[in-house]
């Protein structure tokens, strides 16, 4: 497997996009301009251009199952957009209840602490900005280790190095999810 290659598909990806908190509107949003918002700043994260990021029944459902508070007078305020933005990262690898729990941290109700929530925000970002060297990091690694073992068995299928490949990328996104599942249960949830 080529590295250069693969760097170039890395860049593809739009990785290092994100909503910053300057990017959301101070203004409040009706739950329509909310969903443009979403399509204007993360379409890139779409696998396929009909993948729909956020709809009208999944805000509707996140409300319902007390995962955002409601809207105020059919808006949706700052602090609703940072936890949206915040939930669509999260449910692509841990359960709504999963979510639900983590943001039980932040107290989320109508009394929630907007200040608080906006450090939290520029504190995720930062660390995501950081992780994202480190996942770049990572992936040069792991192209060395495959074309390694892909030589040792004298491999010389570029498909089998690209299964062998993701292969290894899956099983590394499985060990964090299962840490992020075991944090939110021993730390969050407080179960022995």
């Amino acid at each position: 497997m080529e590295s250069k290659w693969l760097e170039e598909e890395v860049a593809k990806l739009g990785l290092e996009e994100y909503i910053g908190l300057g990017d959301i509107p101070d203004l409040d949003l009706y739950m329509d301009q909310l969903i443009t918002l979403f399509e204007s700043k993360l379409s890139h994260t779409k696998r396929y251009e009909g993948d729909k990021l956020l709809t009208k029944t999944m805000i509707n459902n996140y409300t319902k199952d007390k995962v955002l508070m409601p809207a105020h007078k059919k808006k949706y305020t700052k602090d609703h957009i940072i936890l949206m933005i915040l939930l669509y990262h999260l449910k692509g690898i841990i359960s709504i209840g999963d979510i639900k729990d983590l943001f039980s941290s932040l107290k989320i109700d109508e009394n929630l602490d907007s200040h608080k929530l906006a450090n939290f925000y520029e504190a995720y970002l930062a660390c995501r900005d950081k992780e994202l060297s480190y996942f770049n990091f990572g992936i040069e690694k792991r192209i060395e280790m495959v074309n390694e073992e892909m030589e040792k068995m004298q491999i010389h299928d570029e498909k089998v190095g690209a299964m062998l490949l993701v292969c290894t990328l899956i099983e590394q996104a499985t060990y964090h999810k299962r840490l992020a599942e075991h944090i939110i249960d021993k730390c969050i949830k407080g179960e022995e």
